[in-house]
Formats: C-alpha cells, sequence, structure tokens
C-alpha cells in the first residue's frame, strides 16, 4: 500500500492500528515472549519512523537534499537496529514468520510503507531539479532504505565498532546514493 504525505499525528495512529491489528495472528506462537516483544517494539517505533519519512515531503526544494536525507538515514539505521534485534529471536519458527507476511499484506505494511514516502520526496525534488534526472527514486529509495538495514546488520552481529558510527554510516549512505545534479 502506497502511502503519500498527510497530517502525521493520523499517519502515526493508522500506523499504530495497523500494527495493532496484525498482532492477533502472530501471538499464537507465545512459546517466550520474542513475537510479544517484537510487535511492542515495532508498534513504538514504526509510526515515528513512518512519520519521519512522510515529513520528507515537507522539505521538497528546501535546504540541500543531501542535509535532508542524511537525518532520515540516520533514523533508519536507529529503527532497524531497534526492530531487528527484536525480531530476530521471534521469527526461529516458519509458521510465525508465514503469519507475518500474511499479516503485513492484510494490513497495508509492506516495503511500500517505507519507500513510497521516500520515493515520492525524491521524485518531488528531480522534478525541481534538485535531484539528477536520471535518478530512479523508487530504486533510490530502496537502495537509502537497504543501507541503513545493512549497517544495522552489521552493529547487531559484528558490533558497533566494526564499521563507521551512525552518523558517519548515515552521512555515506546518503552521498554514494549521488543524487545530486553534476554542476556543468
Amino acid at each position: 500500500m502506497a502511502t503519500s504525505p498527510g497530517d502525521p499525528h493520523q499517519t502515526s495512529q493508522d500506523t499504530r492500528r495497523r500494527v495493532l491489528q496484525m498482532a492477533a495472528p502472530l501471538r499464537a506462537d507465545r512459546v517466550d515472549g520474542s513475537v510479544d516483544h517484537f510487535l511492542a517494539m515495532l508498534q513504538d517505533r514504526l509510526p515515528l519512523w513512518i512519520r519521519i519519512l512522510n515529513d520528507l515531503s515537507h522539505l521538497a526544494g528546501k535546504g540541500r537534499v543531501r542535509d535532508n536525507l542524511v537525518p532520515v538515514a540516520r533514523a533508519g539505521i536507529d529503527y532497524y537496529v531497534d526492530v531487528q534485534s527484536a525480531a530476530l529471536p521471534a521469527f526461529t519458527s516458519p509458521s510465525v514468520t508465514v503469519r507475518f507476511r500474511q499479516a503485513l499484506r492484510e494490513n497495508g505494511l509492506g516495503p511500500p510503507t517505507e519507500t513510497a514516502p521516500l520515493a515520492h520526496y525524491l521524485d518531488a525534488e528531480r522534478r525541481l531539479g534538485r535531484v539528477a534526472a536520471q535518478v530512479d527514486p523508487e530504486a533510490s529509495a530502496r537502495l537509502l532504505l537497504a543501507g541503513c538495514f545493512h549497517h544495522a546488520y552489521i552493529e547487531m552481529f559484528v558490533g558497533a565498532d566494526a564499521g563507521p558510527t551512525r552518523d558517519v554510516g548515515a552521512e555515506e549512505i546518503v552521498r554514494e546514493l549521488r543524487l545530486e545534479p553534476f554542476p556543468g
């Protein structure tokens, strides 16, 4: 389900409601509380993360694109570290994983929930000439999120000292997207 920028409070409440709706079928495998912990973390963190992504729409044409995206990438790293560290113990059961996928689909919380607002922002900046014309907003949104996820994954498994800090990582992710047009 693609989301478009709207009232941030309503978006957060809607996201929280959808997480709660998908929680019921996932709780059937309550073995050690890990699913409950994951759902609580998701309910707490996902609405803020989606609001951060949707708030980008208000920045189109303001400031530098890179400066607008670095705090988003940093927030993405933080989000993925928190949520994925809770997800790992929750998804040891294949039946939980299958029910989670189904619940995501039924509640419109799949990957487009994250990529759509970021792609909308990048497309707006591209139309304004502040992002290179050849940039694919959807693919660039996925790459930014993948970079954040990768940074979080490495930090969780290898340790925070195994790579750049979260701040430096966020800057590198945005810089290497090479979104801005070349002067010339």
